[in-house]
Parts: structure tokens; C-alpha cells; sequence
């Protein structure tokens, strides 16, 4: 796997770690935002919820879920969903690797 396949799946790991309250966190700090406006992240990359569920692996019902509002992103998605945000390439082809 490639260098940034690595480091995302690395800060992915790290990010559910820290979640889960399962590692030392006085070496560093993250902020996963409390929430994360999953339409916006869907019209950005001009996908339709079809689309989007199914590049990143959500399933259809709850990325409807998520932007109606009825239910919110957890701990490690919200991390997940904010490194789709800001790196939706790099995100993209690190799945088409794994």
C-alpha cells in the first residue's frame, strides 16, 4: 500500500483509538467536531446519497438518516467523515487498495 493509504488508514486507527478512550492521549490532541453536516460533504464532492453511500461504504438508509437529521454520526465515523471532507481522493483511493 501506498504512502498516503498508509497514513490515512494510520489516523483512522489513531481517531477510534482515541474514541474509545483506548490510548495515552497527553502526546496529542484531536478534535473531531461534535457534528458533521454530511449533506454539505456530499453536495461538495457533487455526489447524490447513492453515490456517496456507496464510494465510502455507508449504507444508503443512513446517510438519509444522518441529513434528515434523525440520527447523527458516532465518534470514529465523524472522524471518518471529516478525512472524506478534507481528502475525499485520497480517501477514494485508499479503499480501491484495500
Amino acid at each position: 500500500m501506498n504512502g498516503v493509504a498508509d497514513a490515512i488508514r494510520r489516523g483512522l486507527e489513531q481517531a477510534i483509538a482515541y474514541a474509545d478512550d483506548a490510548t495515552d492521549t497527553s502526546g496529542y490532541a484531536v478534535h473531531v467536531p461534535a457534528d458533521i453536516d454530511v449533506k454539505a460533504i456530499r453536495v461538495r464532492l457533487a455526489m447524490t446519497q447513492e453515490e456517496f453511500a456507496a464510494r465510502f461504504g455507508f449504507s444508503l438508509g443512513t446517510v438519509r438518516h444522518w441529513e434528515q437529521g434523525s440520527r447523527r454520526p458516532e465518534g470514529p465515523t465523524r472522524a471518518y467523515l471529516l478525512v472524506i471532507d478534507r481528502a475525499p481522493e485520497a480517501v477514494q483511493k485508499a479503499l480501491r487498495a484495500s
